[in-house]
């Protein structure tokens, strides 16, 4: 009996595993399924508002064992599971990411080439406010190629924050929620 293909397996498991994910209080960022000898590796990235602590990682790995045990046939074999979360140099490509990244240096590339390195502030629906090169400035997430955050080894300096918190409050004031492109040339 030949075993599914891993795109096949990936796609038949992605919602259950999901849900399963949800259910313990995070978000599936990845499911990867690849064939590791005679056993398969199941690969999971999670992630969640406040971060993903060890502690996390084994309650998630533990219900994700009980459903893929249940779904034993889609992987038609033996399989080791591993759960993670994403590394620091996961790209930022959905709001909820950019939420997460609040506060903290990215270093972004829009589509038309430019390169910015800016402290991300507030993220909304359609865009987020980044401060680079000490001004504010409202990005629309269809306007970024590419960012990833920085790391940094020492806190954001504080007017930095402060500049940030400012825009955010005018924005909300104005009701935007990042979809003006104006600032974002």
């Amino acid at each position: 009996m030949s075993s599914p293909p891993r795109d096949e397996i990936v796609a038949r498991l992605t919602p259950t595993v999901s849900q399963a994910v949800a259910e313990v209080g995070y978000d599936l960022e990845e499911l990867d399924v690849q064939q590791a000898g005679r056993r398969r590796l199941v690969k999971v990235i999670i992630d969640a508002d406040d971060g993903v602590a060890l502690d996390d990682i084994a309650d998630v790995s533990r219900a994700l064992s009980k459903v893929l045990d249940e779904h034993d046939h889609v992987l038609a074999g033996p399989y080791n599971l591993e759960v993670t979360s994403p590394g620091v140099d996961r790209p930022l490509t959905k709001q909820r990411h950019w939420h997460r990244a609040r506060n903290r240096l990215a270093r972004i590339r829009t589509v038309g080439g430019e390169e910015l390195l800016g402290r991300v502030g507030p993220a909304a629906e359609h865009g987020v406010l980044v401060l680079a090169d000490g001004r504010v400035r409202r990005l629309i997430y269809g306007d970024i190629e590419r960012a990833v955050v920085e790391v940094e080894f020492q806190q954001p300096p504080a007017e930095e924050l402060v500049k940030l918190d400012r825009a955010a409050d005018v924005a909300a004031d104005d009701g935007g929620d990042g979809n003006d492109t104006e600032e974002s040339r």
